[in-house]
Formats: C-alpha cells, structure tokens, sequence
C-alpha cells in the first residue's frame, strides 16, 4: 500500500535522530567561538552584500541562513532567551548543543531517547533549585550592584572599552522608566545611533528626541521652561463631514469665505496660548496660516509627529496627549527644561530635555562607524535587559562559568539518588554544563582541562561563587569581583536548551513532501522551509549556514 507521494523523503529511527542531533550540534558550534570576555566576533555577508560584524548569539543565528527545522529549534533556543532576558543567548544554545551531543553517545549505548528526555527534565529541575538556593539578593537601591551587572552584560562585546560609562548610563535610563509599582518598559528608553565621535562621547537625554524639525524659520530656535502641548490632529481649516460646495458670485464673498477660515486657524492658535503652551507637538498638518500665527506667538511647533513619539514626549514630560483643542486645558500641558532645535550626527532633530522625573529617556549612542555603533547598540539592548531582570527579580549570581560548574558537581551526586537509566541522563546533563566553563578557557586560550580542575577543586571546597578570570587564568570570587548576572539568565537557559533538546530526541521519524525536496524547486520559494532528506546532504539550509561563515 502506497501511503506517501513519490517524491515524499521519509527518514526513520537512529537516522532521524542522528540527522537532527547534527544539524541543533553545528548550530552551536557556530557561535561557541563567541561566548566569554575573550570571544570572537563573526562577519555576516547577507546575499546583497550588506555586512554583519557582531558576536551577539541571537544575532548571528538570525542573519545566518538557517533553513533545517531541527536547527531552527535551536535558533528558536536563542530568540526566546534575549525575548526572556536579553542576554545568556550563547549561553542557552551552547548548553543545548551539547545536551544533543552527550543524549548522542546515550543513543548509541541503547539508551531510550524517552529515558534521556526524562533524565534531562529531572536534571533540570534540579539545577534551576540549585541556583534559586545559592541566588544572591539584589535590592533596587543597590546601584552599584545594578551597575557591575549592566557592566558584566557588555563585557566581550564591543562596547567593552566605555562599559564603566555606559553601565551607568544603563542603570540611570532603567531607574528612569520604572514606574511607581515597579514595572518596567525598556521600550521607553530609545536609542539613537550617531556616527562620529567616539564611544566615550555617548550620554543620556532625560527626556525626547523627535526626528523632525521645527515647520517655521521664524520660530524660535530654543525654548526654556517649556509648556509642551501634545495634539494629536490637525491645526487646518476643519473640513465638513459631507461633500460640500460652495458658490462664490461676489469677490466680498470670496474674502468673506478666506476671512473665516483664516479666523478659525487663529481661533486654534489663540487656544493654545491662552492654556500657556510654549512647544506644541501636533499629528497631523500645519495650516501655512496657522505657522504665521504660532510663529508670531514666538511657539515652536512641530508637525506629523508619530503616535509613538506624540506617547514618548507624554511620558517624557508628564503631558497628555489631546484629540481636540476645544477640550485642551492647563493641566493637559507637559513640561520640559527646554526644548529646541539641534544638530545630531549632521540631521537636524528636535531634543525636548532636561525633565524631572521623566519616564522616558533617550540614549545617545556614538561611534566610529556604522559597525561600531550597530554593535554598541546590540550590547546595550542586553544591559537594559538584565537590569530589568534583576529589578523585577531581585536575584543574581556570580559569572564567569561559576553557577555551571557547581550545577555539574551537585547534579552528579544527585544522580545517585536517581533510579533507573535515567541515572545516565542526569550525568550526561552534569557532562554537558562543564561546556561552559571549558568553552571560556578555550576562547581565552587557557587549558580548558586545568581550568575545570581549578574551578571543581574550589567548589568541592564550598566556594560557590568560584569562577574563571579571562584575562589571568586564575580561579577566584567572582561576586567580589564584580561579576555578576541575573539568576533567570542562567535558568531561563537550561529551561530553553533542555525542551529543545528533549523535542529534538524524541522525533525518530521525519517525513518532508516532495516539492520541498532541496528547498528551491517551485516558483513560489521563499527558503522559510527545509526538509531534513536523508542526511547532510538533504539539510538544504546549512550549506548556507557554511557560507554565512
């Protein structure tokens, strides 16, 4: 009985599983290279040249082209720690990678990929008390602690030469935006990029920063103490709701018709100076009219401001965003110290600055060049994230491949209170976190086998907070050290690494319909999806992978 198509690829039992292990294994070898303060970058060419240089792990397995399913699990291990945390993307694919490769030599002793699934769950579970026991407190106040975490986010990248400053910076952009209940969006905190300068030049604007510049020459250039009002419409002549004509026989007529509309426009402009308004930010248009009367007013106006920006500069300045200036009063007017037009990496923007307690803040990001401040950025995303993270979680703990190497001796006596085959499992997953530890040696090229000796020795001693030291070789006290990250860095990436592991194990059978076969055939080829095939050979999407390297 024929049940598939006859150009369908079925690939059953060890096969399957040893096609998948390979594909989630070569994807994190790519970016092993890159974790610690001593890793590597990679160059990403994209297919119209453009060009890449980072050793972000999410990024890199974003602008590589990926196309194996069971490798874009594992980029899907990646995507979901910097969603969670922000930074420990390397961390997570890395440990997953090497869950595969321990389960691997499992398989092949006749272990059940079943009992290796339930192993790794238990070893897990474990590891995550582990941590949340040895977890060290973190209060908000604590800035210098906030301080030495945004530090060690950067470290490696290419921020790492201003990360003293910029950590503050960090820390000072989070403290801003954190409500009064405690909750956070970093999506208050906006960053714009300036090429030119250098990176100690970056600084942190307490307030706006709109890309638009003011609509009329004759407006001032600077206001101080600013009454901001924010419209969210449009200061033209009202049009009716219905198609209207209208007839003019007369030219009194006509100036009557032009007299009214030019007093309706100075109606709306009277409006905001009788509530006091020095700055107005406007959604929609600006009547040439209406420009001559703000103008006149000596009001800086700005127009065709973004919802989003219109929500910033309320946040900003503790204004509130109006539909109707009939309604508009006082108390809907922000305030900022000043406002005013300036220069900004040659484009002229609108800075609306100097605000108490703002609740969205603007960092200024300088480089030397494009790369450089596109990576600059990428670190500074993970430092927001991690600052927030502690701040709602109030847990940290100590770096530097620390929290791994204890995971692995406490996990290997556990597993003698494990019954079962899954005995093996846990060791295997015990086997795998040394990855950590043993992958920073390497990258900063240190012997990894006497670098793990020193660590295990230290912990077998009680010193939970032991760790690597890049620069030196030496092991020592990493939290006295100043090196320290969130705890849900280190358990949102055994969480993630361990259930990609364990749905990459458990798939014995892959079947891939024929005109998927190589990933190109068909006019309506977008390369979103790849078949397995038989092997290496039918993976499609890492040969691009290759390339991207």
């Amino acid at each position: 009985m024929i049940i598939l198509g006859d150009d369908s690829q079925r690939t059953q039992g060890k096969d399957a599983q040893s096609m998948n292990i390979t594909a989630g294994k070569a994807v994190a070898e790519s970016v092993r290279t890159t974790l610690g303060p001593k890793g590597m970058d990679k160059m990403l060419v994209d297919s119209s040249g453009g060009v890449v240089v980072t050793n972000d792990g999410v990024t890199i397995l974003k602008e590589m082209d990926i196309d194996h399913p069971a490798a874009n699990m594992i980029v899907e291990v990646s995507e979901t720690q910097e969603d969670e945390v922000g930074d420990g993307t390397t961390t997570a694919v890395v440990i997953a990678g090497e869950l595969l490769d321990q389960a691997e030599e499992l398989i092949e002793q006749d272990v059940h990929a079943t009992t290796i699934a339930q192993g790794f769950r238990q070893a897990a579970e474990k590891a995550k008390e582990v941590l949340e026991d040895n977890a060290i407190d973190v209060s908000a106040d604590d800035r210098e602690t906030l301080i030495k975490i945004a530090s060690t986010a950067m470290t490696g990248k290419g921020a790492e030469s201003a990360k003293d400053l910029l950590a503050e910076l960090v820390v000072d952009a989070v403290l801003a935006v954190t409500d009064d209940d405690g909750s956070i969006d970093t999506e208050n905190v906006s960053i714009e990029k300036v090429v030119g300068g250098s990176i100690d030049n970056s600084e942190l604007v307490e307030g706006a920063i709109i890309d638009k510049e003011r609509v009329d020459e004759n407006m001032p250039y600077m206001v101080e103490d600013a009454n901001v009002a924010l419209f969210d419409g449009a200061l033209e002549v009202r049009e009716t709701e219905i198609d209207a004509e209208v007839n003019v026989t007369d030219p009194d007529q006509l100036q009557q018709f032009l007299d009214q509309e030019e007093k309706q426009l100075k109606e709306m402009v009277d409006q905001l100076v009788d509530v006091g308004a020095d700055v107005v930010f406007v959604g929609d248009g600006i009547d040439d009219m209406a420009q001559h009367y703000l103008a006149k007013e000596g009001i800086l106006a700005v127009r065709r401001a973004k919802s989003s920006d219109l929500k910033r500069l309320a946040r900003a300045t503790g204004g509130r965003v109006v539909g109707s200036l009939d309604d508009i009063e006082e108390s809907d007017l922000g305030f900022a110290g000043s406002v005013g037009q300036k220069d900004i990496g040659g484009d002229e923007r609108i800075f609306v600055e100097d605000v108490e307690d703002a609740k969205s803040v603007t960092l200024i990001l300088r480089g030397g060049t494009d790369h450089v401040v596109d990576e600059l950025e990428r670190a500074i995303e993970d430092s927001l994230g991690v600052v927030k993270t502690t701040l709602n979680d109030g847990k940290v703990l100590p770096g530097g491949g620390a929290p791994e190497t204890e995971l692995s001796l406490q996990l290997r006596e556990f597993a003698d209170s494990v019954g079962g085959r899954e005995q093996l499992a846990v060791e295997a997953f015990a086997e795998a976190l040394d990855v950590i530890p043993r992958t920073l040696a390497e990258n900063a090229g240190l012997d990894p086998i006497d670098s793990l000796v020193d660590l295990r020795a230290r912990h077998d001693g009680g010193e939970f907070a032991a760790g690597l030291d890049a620069y030196t070789g030496e092991v020592i006290d990493m939290e006295n050290e100043g090196v320290v990250e969130p705890l849900r860095v280190k358990t949102q990436a055994i969480e993630s690494a361990t259930e990609a592991a364990v749905m990459i194990l458990r798939i014995d059978d892959v079947i891939a319909a024929g005109d998927l076969s190589g990933g190109q055939t068909g006019d309506d080829d977008d390369g979103d999806e790849m078949p397995p095939g038989g092997g290496m050979g039918g993976m499609g999407g890492m040969g691009g992978m290759g390339g991207a390297m």
